[in-house]
């Protein structure tokens, strides 16, 4: 699965953001997807996940009511909506393709794309 990021950009606080990842290869409908970032100095952070079949979620809890993952795989993208932005959501997003149990998405990476940079001004 090669995947593909793009979206980011600069907003302002409380502005609205979507990242979408295009994803290739015939195995992506079989994967979870994720959406993690990356602040700067810090380590890499889960921010939210989605099934292989859409049917389930998770979210960090410093995302949760403020981001929206969804998936289309007849069109193999997964787009992570982003409301009511903070300045502290400032990272790199990387998109991400898992293949274990999906309660383990977050541990389980097997391919990443690569970043794009969101940043929130005050």
């Amino acid at each position: 699965v090669q995947l593909q990021a793009s979206g980011g950009g600069l907003v302002q606080t409380g502005g609205s953001l979507r990242l979408s990842c295009a994803a290739s290869g015939s195995t992506y409908v079989t994967h979870h997807m994720g959406w993690f970032r990356q602040h700067p100095g810090k380590e890499r952070e889960f921010v939210s996940a989605i099934s292989s079949s859409g049917g389930l979620r998770s979210y960090a809890d410093s995302v949760r009511g403020r981001f929206t993952i969804s998936r289309d795989n007849a069109r193999n993208t997964v787009c992570l909506q982003m409301n009511s932005l903070k300045p502290e959501d400032t990272a790199v997003y990387f998109c991400a393709a898992a293949s274990g149990p999906f309660a383990a998405t977050a541990y389980s990476v097997s391919y990443w794309g690569q970043g794009t940079l969101v940043t929130v001004s005050s």
